[in-house]
């Protein structure tokens, strides 16, 4: 019996399931018509080759309770849109918009446009929706492009204009941001795009809403009209930019407390103890600021995902990642403290972050004074849920007469009294069975290796 994949359920055309760790897709029989046409008009070789979408292969066909089963690349790590900073997000948006033009000249034409049908592979944005394309009806309007101002034009403005954090809105909204919200956020004329196509979009809408006969389509959409709405849609996006914005992590290593020498120690430590894991490990690295100490991991060719709090450190690892073409890390946005739940129907269509997969290796660099001192949480608190994921933690411990510490307890109560390395090391050891520790010299800092 196959068991579908929870977040594949709404496409009557098939449907995504695992078979020992590797996905697979059914192809229902009422989606004959277009996957074949998907194949013969060379859409699909096209796409492949330009690395738009995620290549499969045919491994059954003409089943009784189905038309083709076929089998796709496994993506290494799933991410959502509230999770991708501005860089990435509008990477994902133009890949859309490429991918919508290919079809359209091929003759098909995307029936849906969702953000969650593009992954990151290799760093690259990448469409992973196979079933997502069918052949172009004349005269017939895109029929994803609401979906696709709400999936992305919306939230892409949002950060551009008002503020960076309000993609978190698409945890809140899992079918886009609804355009009046995003109308009445927006600033009407920043950008004639936006104002055409969320402005103006959302007003005819409504008034389309309190007529009593149903909304006729645009009738007439010819190829050369599809085709001027998606430059005019990719023009817009590409055209958005984000704010430059002083945050409190993002220039951490221009004001640190390392001089050269220790710096070098720390990073031969973090070496040498990565070097002990198989290449393709998955490494989770809470705390990655830009990335520098996440992409040792690179050299070792480990998977590593880069997650940070601070949405200019992630667009800088992001964008050194893009310029130095590095496959990894991958940066997302992350919370430690308040983590991407599940949501969506059973809070299991887009699962939460922890269940998604589990990492070889966890590392936390300069993060433990952040947690307990500035969220309150103790060791043990912390110790359990690192080692809930992992096996492996390499996890940094601040004194509390390092300067960084100092700074936290600038304008608070010292009431961390529990705040010791004795105290660490005996809450850490309720979890792990072994460790080893390694100072950093001329610093007060020392990097642990637990394992379980």
């Amino acid at each position: 019996m196959i068991k579908k994949e929870y977040s594949s359920f709404r496409d009557p055309a098939g449907f995504v399931f695992f078979k020992n760790g590797i996905p697979y897709r059914q192809i229902n029989y009422e989606y004959k018509e277009h996957y074949d046409y998907f194949k013969k008009s060379g859409l699909y070789q096209e796409l492949s080759h330009k690395g738009y979408i995620i290549p499969f292969m045919e491994v059954n066909q003409h089943g009784k309770e189905y038309y083709k089963i076929i089998q796709s690349e496994k993506i290494d790590f799933i991410s959502y849109p509230y999770e991708w900073c501005f860089s990435q997000y509008k990477e994902a948006a133009l890949l859309t918009l490429k991918i919508q033009k290919e079809a359209l000249l091929k003759g098909m034409t995307l029936k849906d446009a969702s953000a969650y049908n593009i992954q990151f592979q290799n760093n690259k944005p990448i469409h992973i929706d196979t079933l997502s394309f069918e052949k172009l009806s004349i005269q017939k309007p895109w029929t994803a492009y609401q979906q696709f101002c709400q999936h992305f034009l919306a939230p892409l403005a949002l950060m551009a204009f008002v503020d960076p954090r309000l993609n978190n809105l698409m945890c809140n909204y899992i079918d886009g941001i609804p355009l009046d919200l995003a109308g009445c956020l927006l600033p009407k004329f920043k950008s004639w795009g936006v104002f055409v196509n969320i402005h103006l979009n959302n007003l005819f809408s409504n008034n389309y809403k309190d007529l009593k006969k149903p909304h006729l389509n645009i009738q007439n959409m010819s190829l050369q009209k599809h085709l001027i709405l998606i430059d005019g849609l990719y023009h817009t996006i590409k055209n958005l930019k984000l704010k430059k914005k002083k945050t409190e992590w993002g220039e951490y290593y221009s004001n640190t407390n390392y001089d050269t020498q220790s710096f070098k120690i720390k990073e031969k430590i973090i070496s040498d103890i990565l070097l002990k894991f198989p290449p393709k490990s998955m490494l989770w690295d809470f705390g990655a600021n830009n990335g520098y100490f996440t992409r040792i991991a690179t050299r070792y060719n480990l998977k590593a995902i880069a997650f940070d709090i601070d949405r200019t450190a992630v667009e800088e690892n992001y964008s050194f990642c893009q310029q130095s073409n590095l496959n990894f890390p991958l940066p997302l946005i992350l919370d430690l403290t308040n983590p991407s739940p599940g949501i969506g129907w059973n809070n299991n269509e887009r699962p939460a972050l922890f269940k998604r997969s589990k990492p070889d290796i966890i590392m936390a660099l300069a993060l433990i004074h952040h947690l307990v001192i500035s969220k309150n949480l103790s060791f043990d608190y912390v110790a359990s849920c690192f080692s809930q994921l992992s096996e492996n933690l390499i996890i940094e411990f601040i004194s509390k007469k390092d300067s960084q510490v100092q700074k936290l307890l600038f304008n608070k109560e010292d009431i961390f009294t529990h705040y010791t390395e004795d105290n660490f090391e005996k809450d850490f050891l309720k979890y792990y069975s072994s460790y080893k520790k390694y100072h950093i010299s001329g610093t007060e800092r020392i990097i642990y290796f637990f394992q379980k």
